[in-house]
C-alpha cells in the first residue's frame, strides 16, 4: 500500500512539474518567432501547438512587454502586423500607446478605425 502511494505520488509531482516547463517553452518560442520577424513560422508554430494569439496575447510578456510592443521595440514588422490582425479591436487600442514602430502603429490604427 505504501509502495502505491509513493508511486502515486511521484506521477502527481512528476506531471504537475512539467507543464509549466512546457508552457514556458512555448511563450519562449513565440517571443524568438516574433523577434524574428518570422511570420510564416509563427503562424505554423501557432497551428501546430493549437494556439491563438488571442488567447495567449494577455498571458505573454517578452522581455517585460506584452506581444504586440515587443513586435514593436524589435522592428518585426511583419509578425507586428499579423498579432494587430488577429487581435480584437479593443485590445489593440488599448495597446496602441505601447507601439513605436511607424508601421505597426499606422497598421493598428486602421485597424482601430476600421
Amino acid at each position: 500500500m505504501k509502495k502505491m502511494l509513493a508511486v502515486l505520488s511521484i506521477a502527481l509531482t512528476s506531471t504537475i512539474v512539467t507543464t509549466p516547463v512546457q508552457a514556458s517553452s512555448l511563450g519562449q518560442s513565440v517571443c524568438e518567432l516574433v523577434a524574428a520577424d518570422d511570420k510564416s513560422r509563427l503562424r505554423s508554430f501557432l497551428k501546430s501547438n493549437k494556439l491563438k494569439i488571442r488567447d495567449i496575447y494577455d498571458g505573454l510578456e517578452c522581455n517585460g512587454a506584452n506581444l504586440l510592443a515587443f513586435a514593436s521595440n524589435n522592428n518585426a514588422v511583419e509578425t507586428g502586423s499579423l498579432i494587430i490582425a488577429k487581435l480584437p479591436k479593443k485590445t489593440v487600442e488599448a495597446h496602441l500607446s505601447s507601439i513605436t514602430s511607424a508601421e505597426l502603429t499606422a497598421a493598428a490604427q486602421k485597424r482601430v478605425n476600421g
